[in-house]
C-alpha cells in the first residue's frame, strides 16, 4: 500500500475497491461495488455518473470514511482512507443534497453551528463572506424551512465551504432543482478552483460541469475518458438532424423510411428528427430532400445522455 510519503499528483487515488452488503437473515450477500479503480487529478472537477442503484453513493461513503470497503483501498489527500480516517475528514467537505442543515433554524445559525462544531475563527466574516457570494444575504435571518429548493442547496454548500476543505464530495447535489438554480450552482462550483468529486445521473449537469467522467452500471466502471472524447466518440458514431417543412410532411416521411442508411426517424412537434450513421451520408440525405419545402435543418448536437444510453446497452 501507498503511504504518506510517497506523494502524488492526484487528490484520489483508487485500488481495487469493492463493498458487499450482508441481506439480514439471508447468507447471499448484495455487490454494491466491483473492483473499482480510478484517480481524479488534483484541482479536477470529475463525474461519476450512473443510474440510481449504480454504486454513486456508496463510493463516496467510502471515500469519505464513512463505510469502510470490503476489499482494496483508496488514497485520499496522500492518506489511506483505512488508516487515516481523521485527517481525511478534516480536510474533505461533504454535501449530500440539502439534507445536512436544519430547517427550524435560521440559515445564519445553521451555519453557526457548523463553525461552533469544527472550531472555526472569525465565522462572521466567513458566514457574510458566502452568503454574498451566494446570494444569501438578505435571508440568512429566516428559517431554512422558508428557502426555495435551490437556496436550501446553497446554504448546504456554503456549510461545506466553511472549512475550505481541500476536496468537495458532492452526492447528487442539484436533484429536483430548476434550472435557474442548477446553472447559477454550476458557475459558482467552477469559480470555487477546487477538486471535486461528483455524482449524479443528471447529464446536464455533469456534461457542463466535468473535466472528465466515469459511467458506473451495477457496481462496476464501464469506461473513463474527458467529457470533449465522449462526446467526439457519439458524434464520429453517428449524426441527428432536426428538419422542419412547411408541407408534405407525411409524404416526406415516408419517403425517408424507404432510405437504408437512415437509422432512426421521430417527429417532435412540428419538427422531423433523422439520424445517418455519419456525415459521409450527407449528400445521400440532400439529394432526397431537396423536393420539399424545407424552412429550417440543423445538426443536433449529442448529449451525455445519449452516450450513457449508448454505453448501457
Amino acid at each position: 500500500m501507498k503511504n504518506k510519503e510517497n506523494l502524488t499528483d492526484y487528490d484520489i487515488e483508487i485500488f481495487n475497491l469493492g463493498k458487499n452488503y450482508k441481506i439480514k437473515g439471508k447468507k447471499r450477500e448484495i455487490t454494491a461495488l466491483k473492483n473499482i479503480n480510478l484517480n481524479v487529478k488534483r484541482g479536477e472537477i470529475f463525474g461519476l455518473l450512473g443510474p440510481n442503484g449504480a454504486g454513486k453513493t456508496t463510493m463516496v461513503s467510502i471515500l469519505t470514511t464513512l463505510i469502510q470497503p470490503t476489499d482494496g483501498y483508496a488514497i485520499v489527500l496522500n492518506r489511506n482512507i483505512l488508516t487515516n480516517p481523521r485527517y481525511i475528514k478534516r480536510n474533505i467537505g461533504l454535501m449530500l443534497g440539502a439534507d445536512m442543515i436544519y430547517y427550524r433554524m435560521t440559515g445564519y445559525k445553521n451555519l453557526k453551528f457548523f463553525c461552533k462544531i469544527y472550531g472555526i475563527k472569525d465565522y462572521k466574516q466567513k458566514i457574510n463572506n458566502l452568503a454574498e457570494r451566494f446570494g444569501l444575504i438578505n435571508w440568512l435571518n429566516q428559517l431554512v424551512e422558508n428557502y426555495s429548493s435551490g437556496m436550501k442547496v446553497k446554504i448546504a454548500l456554503a456549510r461545506v465551504l466553511l472549512t475550505d476543505p481541500k476536496i468537495l464530495f458532492l452526492d447528487e447535489p442539484m436533484l429536483g432543482l430548476d434550472p435557474t438554480f442548477v446553472n447559477e450552482l454550476i458557475n459558482i462550483l467552477l469559480k470555487l478552483n477546487k477538486t471535486i468529486f461528483l455524482t449524479s445521473h443528471q447529464m446536464n449537469v455533469v456534461q457542463k460541469l466535468c473535466d472528465r467522467i466515469a459511467f458506473l452500471k451495477n457496481g462496476e466502471i464501464i469506461t473513463v475518458d474527458t467529457r470533449e472524447n465522449f462526446m467526439k466518440l457519439l458524434k464520429e458514431k453517428e449524426v441527428r438532424l432536426s428538419v422542419k417543412i412547411s408541407s408534405k410532411q407525411d409524404k416526406f416521411i415516408n419517403q425517408l423510411k424507404n432510405l437504408d442508411f437512415i437509422s432512426d426517424i421521430k417527429t417532435e412537434n412540428e419538427k422531423i428528427l433523422i439520424t445517418i450513421p455519419n456525415e459521409s451520408y450527407y449528400p445521400k440525405l440532400f439529394e432526397n430532400l431537396k423536393n420539399f419545402p424545407i424552412i429550417q435543418i440543423n445538426e443536433q448536437n449529442p448529449t451525455l445522455e445519449d452516450v450513457f444510453i449508448e454505453l448501457s446497452k
